[in-house]
This record gives structure tokens, C-alpha cells and sequence, in this order.
């Protein structure tokens, strides 16, 4: 029988009878995202992370899946909140990346970039639109020009872009 790290964490724990740590309690399994060569919903469209736009909490795991090879998840310069750490992964290998603050977050495949392989991230919480202006401002070559006009939509049409409500 094969365990992963959280279950074997969780019987552990009840093993010997100790209470669950409330991170414990609340750890749950990333949310992926997948890097592919077409999209499974329109195959013309290549070159795409899907979902391309995600919205999640603060303290939510985002895993990048290479699902075909060739791609990676590398972040956009000025499209990160402040304080924010930038990250690059390696083509081909998965790639964990939890969130903490709030705000909008750009990314993209290196290789891919200008093919328009990009996606959005949307971190809620207080001071979410902080970056907001200096995000869209951005400027992008080549499909992913394109690509960007498409995401913004979809994320006002989405509400995406209203400050988060409590």
C-alpha cells in the first residue's frame, strides 16, 4: 500500500492518538494546473495552461503539470504583487508554488511566451487590486499581446477585477 505524505502524516497522528494540528486538519492537495500543446477544448488553440485563468486563497498550493513536454511556469516581470516572490520552473518537471498575497499574478512558458502561452493568477484578499494597473499596463510580443486582451476580459466578465468582499 502506497501513501503520500499527508496521509501518512494523518495516520500517523492518529496512530498514537494525538490530535490533528489544525494545518493538518486543513491541508489539502494543490490545485493544478495543466501545461499543454493543445487545448483540450478547441485543439486549434496551441500552446496553452489550462485553466488559464485561476483564482484561489491565500495560503493555496498551485501545481504546474507538464502534461506535454517542453513547458514550464515562469512568472512575469511587473505582474506580481509586491513582496512577492518571482519564480521560474524548469521545462518539463512538475512545479509546486503556494500563494500568500493577495493580487495578480502573470505567468508564462519561456519557450512559449510569444505563442501566447501565458496565464493569470488571482490571489483574493485584502489589497487584491493593488497591482491591478501596473499588471494590465504591461506590455507582451507577439500572440500573447493577443492573449492578454482575451485574459483581462474574461476576468472582468468573470468579476475578477472588483475588490474582494469579506
Amino acid at each position: 500500500m502506497t501513501m503520500n505524505r499527508r496521509t501518512l502524516m494523518v495516520s500517523t497522528a492518529a496512530a498514537v492518538g494525538a490530535p490533528l494540528l489544525p494545518e493538518m486538519a486543513r491541508a489539502q492537495e494543490p490545485i493544478v494546473v495543466e501545461m499543454l500543446n493543445k487545448d483540450p477544448d478547441n485543439p486549434r488553440n496551441r500552446y496553452v495552461y489550462s485553466p488559464r485563468i485561476l483564482q484561489v486563497q491565500p495560503g493555496d498550493t498551485v501545481l504546474f503539470e507538464p502534461v506535454d513536454r517542453g513547458h514550464n511556469s515562469a512568472s512575469i516581470d511587473d505582474m506580481l504583487p509586491e513582496g512577492a516572490e518571482e519564480w521560474n520552473s524548469k521545462i518539463n518537471d512538475d512545479f509546486e508554488i503556494t500563494f500568500e498575497t493577495p493580487g495578480f499574478y502573470g505567468y508564462a512558458c519561456t519557450p512559449h511566451a510569444t505563442g501566447g502561452m501565458v496565464g493569470l493568477i488571482v490571489v483574493e484578499g485584502e489589497g487584491k487590486l493593488d497591482n491591478l494597473e501596473e499588471a494590465q499596463g504591461v506590455r507582451h510580443r507577439g500572440k500573447s499581446r493577443q492573449a492578454w486582451e482575451e485574459i483581462w476580459d474574461e476576468a472582468e466578465e468573470q468579476g475578477l477585477l472588483e475588490p474582494t468582499t469579506a
